[in-house]
């Protein structure tokens, strides 16, 4: 292929693929390689996608052949495509479907049979340390008999081994539940869901096939995850089990249950530290599964999964799944599994076991695309360095490393920063309502900037009921902001809410950055934009965790300006 100057794609040796962004094509080629590209970053001219394992194989998962991956990128590629990426992305393709999971028909109990595609493969796997301990019988030259309780940890073992397989092995039929989605909310507005959240719930349920009923939908915070799980309900029309991160977002999914489905509250039941109930539809969170009275204690929850015959899980947040949990899932396989996320990155790095145990990544959409269509708000960034004084700086340099981030984040100069911040956003509101969110790392800092603020504090500690209160005085503009612990990091439902000045984070997470910014994402009736607040401390470790917390939301597009306070 000659050089082709219009085309928008360089595709380099490491297997990076940049795209300009002002070219006439980009659009196209962005459109052409998201299905089996990981988006790296996003700032304004130059996107970055990395072509990895786990991408190509979500896209072999969803259908996508390896030819189609290769005429995309020679179509739109600046320059010829190295020979070098052409072959491992062939290599890797392939590999998906090698080995395939099923059903056998034939035995007398339920068991399952892995297939592979010849003996070589049969043999390696067969001898390999970690897959060979999860087979049985051997019926053929390429088939193994596989106990059914142990689908998941195959699934994983072959994944780490880098054959994956693809799980044909189906689900099993759960409890009716018979649920429709609503024309109109309760409140009689007109609801029905969006293109792109039907495109997910389509995506996910694959017309009741073998090869969907698992998997992960990626949208960012704001843009109806709960109301693409609620569709999901709606196809599969079994028994639910729903597992999410609290008791806020236990009751927002009641909530939103009630008010676009025509579930009765009847078959809604919660199973939390409170009550332990389960229903047709039952709610619960990974605390309570993951409880146990010691570490070496079995965890006396975990019979929830068994207590129905539940046709579908959804896992919200579910790059927040707990490592204990893991475990559960894994013994779940004959079930369809739902994943609801904003991002996939995990901190603890096991993206491979939400893509083996929940399912490859069946839709996702760029936040700034949503953004430009109206269905969340447009967000400004800014990272604003506060000077400590020169004891404070003398006191910080003589703290033990372990401790020198916590000293940081608890600059007192920040309360000083954060007042001026409040004066700015009362200039700039013109006595229209701003709806502030304050959020912290460190109850001690929160508790004095309640005090010089007069605001509403909410922590751990908070008693629901009273958080539940105080939520609403917000949402119905009584209050005119609060100041949250990291209980605001996840599933907070406060539509309103405009700006949020964060003042210390958990090290350099982008995990909490990308949910701390969602808090404000959700399209204002007003129309007005989003601003994004975060205080760090000049000249400290807080900075350079500051960067990496940010890489997410650079990499979504959303740029950071940058004020210095001394």
């Amino acid at each position: 292929m000659a050089y082709q100057p219009e085309n928008p794609l360089i595709i380099q040796s490491d297997r990076s693929i940049l795209l300009e962004t002002h070219s006439p094509l980009a659009g196209a080629a962005r459109e052409a390689i998201a299905p089996f590209a990981e988006l790296v970053k996003s700032p304004e001219h130059i996107h970055t996608y990395q072509l990895t394992p786990l991408s190509i194989w979500n896209a072999r998962a969803a259908g996508l052949e390896v030819t189609e991956m290769l005429a995309k990128l020679s179509e739109f590629s600046k320059f010829p495509v190295p020979e070098s990426v052409l072959s491992e992305i062939e290599a890797l393709g392939r590999r998906y479907g090698l080995t395939v999971i099923i059903l056998d028909e034939n035995a007398s109990e339920h068991s399952l049979i892995l297939r592979t595609v010849d003996k070589p493969l049969a043999e390696l796997l067969a001898r390999h340390e970690s897959v060979a301990p999860l087979l049985s019988a051997r019926f053929s030259d390429t088939e193994f008999s596989v106990s059914v309780g142990l689908r998941g940890l195959l699934k994983q073992a072959l994944l780490g081994a880098g054959y994956p397989a693809e799980d044909l092995a189906g689900y099993i039929v759960g409890d009716p539940l018979p649920i429709h989605l609503r024309t109109e909310s309760t409140d009689g507005r007109p609801f029905t869901l969006r293109t792109y959240q039907k495109e997910a719930a389509a995506a996910f349920y694959a017309a009741g096939s073998k090869r969907g009923g698992s998997g992960v939908i990626v949208l960012p915070c704001g843009a109806g995850k709960t109301i693409v799980g609620m569709a999901a309900m709606e196809a599969v029309a079994e028994n639910t089990l729903i597992l999410t991160t609290g008791q806020t977002s236990i009751n927002q999914w009641r909530r939103e249950l009630l008010d676009k489905t025509d579930i009765p509250a009847s078959l809604i039941a919660e199973y939390t530290g409170h009550v332990k109930e389960t229903g047709p539809v039952t709610l619960s969170t990974y605390q309570i599964l993951t409880w146990r009275a010691s570490k070496t204690s079995d965890f006396p929850h975990f019979g929830l999964l068994r207590q129905r015959e539940w046709g579908l899980i959804i896992y919200d947040e579910v790059h927040l799944l707990p490592a204990e949990v893991f475990r559960l899932t894994a013994d779940l396989q004959a079930r369809r599994r739902l994943g609801l996320t904003a991002t996939l990155i995990r901190e603890d790095g096991r993206e491979g076991d939400v893509f083996a145990l929940i399912g490859p990544k069946r839709y996702d959409v760029p936040w700034r695309d949503l953004e430009d269509q109206g269905f969340i708000a447009a967000a400004e960034c800014a990272e604003i360095r506060v000077a400590m004084s020169e004891k404070n700086r003398m006191e910080y340099a003589l703290t033990q490393r372990r401790l020198q981030f916590r000293f940081a984040s608890e600059n007192p100069a920040k309360i000083t920063a954060l007042e001026s911040i409040l004066e700015t956003e009362r200039a700039l509101s013109k006595g229209a309502t701003t709806r502030i969110l304050i959020i912290g790392e460190f109850i001690s800092q929160l508790e004095a900037i309640a005090k010089k603020t007069g605001l509403s504090l909410v922590t751990g500690k908070t008693p629901q009921a009273e958080r539940e209160i105080l939520y609403q005085k917000f949402r119905d503009g009584l209050l005119p902001g609060l100041i949250l612990s990291r209980v605001g990091n996840f599933a907070l439902d406060l539509p309103d809410a405009d700006v949020l000045i964060q003042v210390s984070g958990k090290f350099g997470s982008r995990q909490e950055e990308a949910q701390r910014l969602g808090r404000i994402l959700r399209p204002k009736k007003s129309g007005k934009g989003a601003r994004f607040y975060s205080l760090v401390s000049q000249q400290t470790c807080e900075e350079d965790f500051a960067r990496n917390r940010q890489l997410f939301l650079t990499e979504q597009g959303y740029g950071y300006r940058i004020e210095n306070i001394d």
